[in-house]
């Protein structure tokens, strides 16, 4: 496959955890020149290197690596916020006559950037914190209730459990007088057509869960305790997306004391499973037109990223 096989436009790579999507990326990067953006919500935190897999020194040697580790887990980012930075980034690649390759597992980053996302004013922080204190102190089920009074769609469409975009949803609701799901409704335009093709790793379930299990006991292997134990000793707010990431609240337990190592280690195991699951049917139902690429190995991966790039079935743009 030439640098040139393609010509300069963007290719997306989307997966679940430890899918192998990052090696993909990667290889596919250094057969075309391309340059590689990330797409994964925890990834963007610099201090989570080790716990979510973030590409590593050797990696961003052989490729242009961008939008990894450039925030703090101080700081809390959006869709639109990072929406906003990845099409800064990918304007600067298509400037340098360069393909952009768009790897990561956060569907709604995706969406975003191929559908659009609604240009919402900002909301006061006062509102966000009022929202927030409501929320907590009503509990899911009554504020739910409430907002399904004014924007029954974003109730419905919400998850169980998920504070945030709950909170979103109120806080979009308070301050503006509109729904959020109003909001989305007129959403910007994404990617223009003909701009990006795209595709979906999909390894085997239960090779899947073996990947999980074994990145998790790696990850401990190669100092993820002591990156949690930095990050707990900063007293950050746990709503914080950085504090929410995948097997930090499991290792936490194991820093404090309160969980032998084993059993911690376990039901962050069981925690990364369920996560990938959730991103496996996020793919389904949202991108369902996108090909899948689903050889459990690297080779096996590239062989049928090759296949669906050089007959043009990748789902286009």
């Amino acid at each position: 496959m030439g640098s040139t096989a393609f010509g300069p436009r963007i290719w997306l790579i989307a997966g679940p955890t430890a899918s192998g999507k990052s090696a993909l990326a990667l290889r596919l990067a250094r057969a075309i020149c391309g340059e590689i953006v990330n797409a994964d919500s925890m990834q963007l935190y610099r201090d989570l290197a080790i716990l979510t897999a973030r590409a590593t020194p050797a990696d961003e040697a052989l490729a242009p690596h961008h939008l990894y580790g450039v925030a703090d887990a101080a700081d809390a980012w959006s869709a639109g916020r990072w929406l906003r930075a990845a099409r800064d980034t990918l304007d600067q690649i298509a400037g340098r006559g360069r393909p952009a390759i768009v790897v990561g597992g956060t569907g709604l980053y995706f969406r975003a950037l191929t559908v659009g996302l609604a240009d919402i004013p900002a909301v006061p922080a006062s509102v966000r914190a009022e929202t927030g204190a409501r929320f907590d102190r009503d509990g899911e089920a009554e504020f739910r209730r409430s907002l399904a009074k004014d924007d029954p769609a974003s109730e419905a469409r919400i998850s169980p459990g998920d504070r945030q975009r709950l909170v979103r949803a109120g806080e979009v609701l308070a301050a503006t007088g509109r729904p959020l799901s109003a909001w989305q409704g007129g959403a910007a335009c994404g990617l223009p057509a003909g701009s990006w093709r795209a595709v979906v790793i999909e390894p085997p379930r239960d090779e899947l869960y073996r990947r999980c299990d074994a990145r998790l006991a790696a990850m401990v292997d190669a100092g993820a305790l002591g990156e949690v134990s930095v990050l707990l000793a900063r007293h950050l707010d746990p709503k914080l997306p950085a504090m929410k990431a995948v097997g930090v609240r499991e290792l936490a337990a194991a820093v404090r004391g309160d969980t032998p190592l084993p059993v911690a280690l376990a039901k962050a195991q069981q925690e990364t499973r369920r996560y990938a699951k959730r991103q496996l049917t996020w793919f389904r139902r949202q991108t369902p037109d996108w090909p899948r690429v689903d050889a459990a190995d690297a080779e096996g991966q590239w062989e049928e990223l090759k296949e669906l790039l050089a007959s043009g079935e990748s789902r286009s743009g």
